[in-house]
């Protein structure tokens, strides 16, 4: 494989014997990744994706693993990030499921047909620009703040690319939901599924992972809270079962 550069390592993502590079100043993966890309997984064999904002490339290459014949597209603005997830994606030996695209997502009319997308999904920026404290480091800020694409900028590429019926998946902050719902319905893509996720059971919810569908009609499920830790700290058992773990005896 390519040899590793200044700061980076490989790191075992205990699935599946899958692996990815990450730079340890740069923004690591978290939980949501891994949670958006679970909620992701029934989506049809054989499905062309898109990975907007893939970073690491972290979702693309757990997606590849979840389901069968996928062809996956993951977009990112970042050359060094970008260059750093197809040698993830290389470690693997998925180049022929996994392409990394070095784009900003303003441009993919440059490289996809309309209407030709299964499927999109992201984990996007989280908060809106000149909002809350932000990291000196570009690639920290790109990743966490809308500088170089608004949750509009996903949702209108979205709706554009996606076929009839296609679906986009989105993990953000729960406190975000009216501003996606509102901007989804804007551009035809109707909220199906939401899912609340909550750090501990009678705590509030953090996060929202929603699923649309392009010119669907109106019908909303909300599927039972996502809780991640039980009281004593440790991961829930539905959690430790997206991780692909079994609890200890202890447990």
């Amino acid at each position: 494989m390519d040899v590793l550069k200044e700061g980076e390592r490989i790191d075992d993502l205990e699935y599946k014997g899958l692996k990815i590079i990450q730079n340890k100043d740069g923004f690591c993966f978290g939980i949501d990744s891994v949670l958006i890309s679970d909620f992701a997984k029934d989506m049809r064999k054989g499905s062309t994706v898109l990975d907007l904002g893939t970073g690491t490339g972290i979702i693309s290459i757990l997606l590849s693993k979840k389901q069968d014949n996928l062809k996956i597209y993951g977009i990112e603005i970042q050359e060094d990030v970008a260059e750093m997830a197809s040698r993830s994606v290389r470690l693997n030996n998925l180049q022929d499921s996994i392409s990394i695209i070095n784009d900003n997502l303003k441009n993919l009319s440059n490289h996809f047909e309309p209407n030709s997308i299964d499927v999109i999904v992201t984990n996007p920026p989280y908060k809106k620009n000149n909002t809350g404290l932000k990291n000196d480091d570009y690639r920290n800020l790109v990743s966490r703040h809308e500088i170089e694409c608004t949750l509009e900028d996903i949702i209108s590429i979205s709706k554009k690319l996606l076929k009839d019926k296609g679906e986009i998946y989105m993990i953000n902050r729960a406190e975000r939901l009216v501003d996606i719902v509102s901007c989804m319905r804007n551009y035809k893509l109707e909220p199906k599924v939401i899912r609340f996720v909550h750090s501990k059971q009678n705590e509030k919810p953090n996060l929202v992972l929603i699923k649309a569908v392009k010119n669907a009609g109106e019908f909303l499920k909300i599927e039972k809270p996502l809780i991640v830790y039980r009281d004593d700290g440790e991961y829930t058992d539905e959690i430790l079962e997206i991780y692909n773990k079994k609890r200890n005896k202890e447990g």
